[in-house]
């Protein structure tokens, strides 16, 4: 399979490439106020609005550094309803992709239901990189508030 990279303080995490739509710049992003810190706001994609949660803040409770490296990943995101959307995230020194067999992910032995989208882990001559479900990277919380009810 093949996946697209990226790094947060050192850890390495992976998207599988067949969810990712296009790999963006760190384009300008109107921010939404009042918001929670995770949504980073709204990008312009060809005339279409697409939100964009930053994954740094996400995971780390940090915003993303603005560096060349950091990009906006448009990705199919399926809400709570089954509807596919767009959805832009953030991602810090996303410059790689990696092919890896799927049996080459394994249980990492650590299960935590607060976040459920870190899945299993791999380890290479780079290190160990732990996969990320775009499926299941939104609470519902962020769901409603991105997608509206549409998301319940």
């Amino acid at each position: 399979m093949l996946l697209l990279q990226f790094r947060l303080e050192g850890d390495r995490y992976a998207i599988d490439a067949s969810s990712v739509v296009e790999v963006l710049p760190l384009l300008e992003i109107t921010r939404v106020p009042q918001a929670p810190p995770e949504i980073a706001g709204v990008c312009d994609r060809r005339g279409t609005p697409v939100p964009v949660v930053d994954l740094s803040q996400l995971l780390l409770g940090r915003p993303a550094a603005r560096r060349l490296s950091t990009r906006i990943l448009i990705v199919h995101y399926a809400d709570a309803s089954g509807t596919t959307r767009q959805l832009g995230l953030i991602a810090e020194n996303a410059t790689d992709v990696i092919q890896r067999e799927t049996t080459a992910f394994v249980a990492s032995g650590i299960t935590n239901h607060r976040t459920p989208y870190l899945g299993d882990v791999a380890v290479d001559a780079g290190g160990m990189v732990q996969r990320l479900d775009v499926g299941t990277l939104l609470p519902p919380s962020l769901q409603q508030i991105l997608f509206g009810a549409a998301a319940a």
